[in-house]
């Protein structure tokens, strides 16, 4: 049998989700979590990578067990053993063919500035402090919707086919002292979220116009586009499935 798990993370001690053989891992740490209880060796696929240092407010996995779960003991016995920056919210049976990456229809992310120091936002908020045009932010943050074509915005040397994403929500919000990007589609190159922010945050600065906004999206050029914004402000928030309920 087939089973998604949906869960969250702190990702400030982890050196991403994708495992990696000497350093700490979400993955990892949850393939050990559930061996020892289940009895059984588990190796969990995830819905994509984060970046050391990023957070998930909503994350999917799955994996395959042959006998007939007991969820609910099973999601208290996790969460009793795993790390207090790890939890386990569901774990759902689904079909045989279902597949977390590769199934999922819509991503969403969020990055959080705060333009106050709050001590007790360190690791989960970038501090900045100067003052950003939001509403210009705004406005550039629309013209990625007309787009589809996100090298400039990519890792480079990153190993994929295309560099073809299909944005379909990308806004900021302000509150008190902090600001909040929010971004939607149907896949995200590696480093685009963090690439896009900085980009954004230039347009708030009025170092870079829409214009010339569009222009560095139209070049393809990673160098073009502005610098990538810390890591531990960045947090994906939720995945979508058809199948899966919202």
């Amino acid at each position: 049998m087939r089973y998604f798990i949906k869960l969250a993370y702190n990702g400030t001690h982890y050196h991403g989700w994708q495992y990696q053989p000497n350093a700490s891992s979400v993955q990892e740490t949850l393939n050990k979590a559930f061996s020892i209880i289940l009895n059984s060796e588990v190796n969990l696929m995830g819905a994509g990578r984060t970046d050391t240092g990023v957070h998930a407010k909503e994350m999917f996995a799955h994996f395959d067990f042959e006998t007939p779960l007991d969820v609910p003991n099973l999601i208290h016995k996790l969460n009793s053993y795993l790390p207090k920056d790890i939890t386990v919210f569901d774990i759902i049976p689904v079909h045989e063919e279902a597949h977390t990456r590769f199934d999922a229809t819509k991503r969403t992310y969020e990055y959080h500035i705060n333009t106050f120091k709050d001590v007790f936002q360190q690791d989960g908020s970038w501090y900045y402090h100067q003052k950003l045009d939001i509403d210009l932010m705004n406005q550039a943050a629309k013209i990625l919707l007309n787009h589809t074509d996100f090298q400039c915005f990519s890792k480079v040397n990153t190993d994929v086919n295309t560099f073809n994403c299909k944005v379909t929500e990308a806004h900021w919000r302000q509150g008190n002292s902090q600001l909040v990007f929010t971004i939607s589609a149907d896949r995200f190159l590696r480093n685009m979220v963090r690439a896009i922010v900085g980009t954004l945050v230039n347009v708030g600065l009025h170092k870079i116009s829409l214009e010339e906004f569009e222009n560095i999206i139209a070049s393809k050029d990673r160098n073009k586009a502005g610098f990538s914004v810390p890591a531990h402000g960045l947090y994906l928030t939720k995945i979508d499935y058809n199948y899966i309920p919202k």
